[in-house]
């Protein structure tokens, strides 16, 4: 479907896991949605059809892997030429690990990095030169409240990534607000329902040092994830 120009075109990074929760609120506001579908995920693009029929919501699945500067790219080509406009982009795409800090590698905490952090930068290069040429747009960084002072325990490398990704957004806003582009910094809590919050979330790889962690805190860590999911559906997210 072409642009009649009644709507906002946006691209929204990482949300083929709980789309519907995101679908709502661009049909309420009359944007063209543009989430992006990455293997093996290709049932969530299916259902994002679906409910782009069923709703009457002009909402795409477009192919976007956030650790590639090549797929940012041409993601954002795709929209350029699908759509011919580009208004906000949403940098909702990140991973959440569990477990205590000493047993993630190095390595583990430079791929969270990636994708949490890094990702956002390779949108950002893919999409701000046409946010800039037209002089307006809008910048969405969702973040956590761990930026703000929550930080439990366990969570440590993708609160790092997090309060990384805070600074960058902090820093960009001052950047890009004389080109006409706006910035809105997000800080929820944890959404539980319509996403893969918890379900999907990483383990350390040393096994051994995690089960030292785990015999001194065992009457916390068992069942972490599902008792943090249980808490946070009693209380409004931050």
């Amino acid at each position: 479907m072409g642009n009649d120009g009644t709507g906002k075109v946006i691209l929204v990074a990482g949300a083929s896991s709980g789309i519907r929760a995101c679908s709502g609120p661009l049909r309420s506001q009359r944007v063209r949605g543009h989430p992006p579908d990455r293997d093996p995920q290709r049932t969530a693009a299916a259902d994002l059809t679906r409910y782009g029929t069923d709703h009457r919501v002009d909402v795409h699945a477009v192919e976007l892997n956030v650790t590639s500067q090549d797929s940012a790219d041409a993601a954002v080509d795709r929209i350029l030429a699908e759509r011919g406009r580009l208004d906000a982009v949403v940098h909702n795409a990140g991973h959440m690990v569990l477990g205590p800090a000493e047993a993630f590698t190095a390595e583990q905490f430079a791929d969270l990095y990636d994708v949490n952090v890094l990702g956002t930068q390779r949108v950002n290069r893919a999409a701000l030169p046409k946010l800039r040429e037209q002089g307006s747009g809008l910048l969405v960084w969702i973040g956590s409240s761990s930026t703000r002072g929550g930080c439990p325990p366990f969570l440590a490398p993708y609160f790092a990534a997090k309060a990384a990704t805070d600074a960058l957004a902090v820093s960009y806003a001052a950047e890009v607000l004389p080109f006409g582009i706006d910035t809105a910094i997000v800080v929820p809590g944890a959404f539980t329902t319509g996403t893969n919050h918890f379900a999907n979330v990483g383990a350390p790889a040393d096994a051994d040092c995690a089960e030292a962690y785990d015999q001194r805190h065992r009457p916390l860590t068992g069942d972490l994830s599902k008792r943090l999911a249980a808490r946070s559906s009693l209380r409004t997210p931050m």
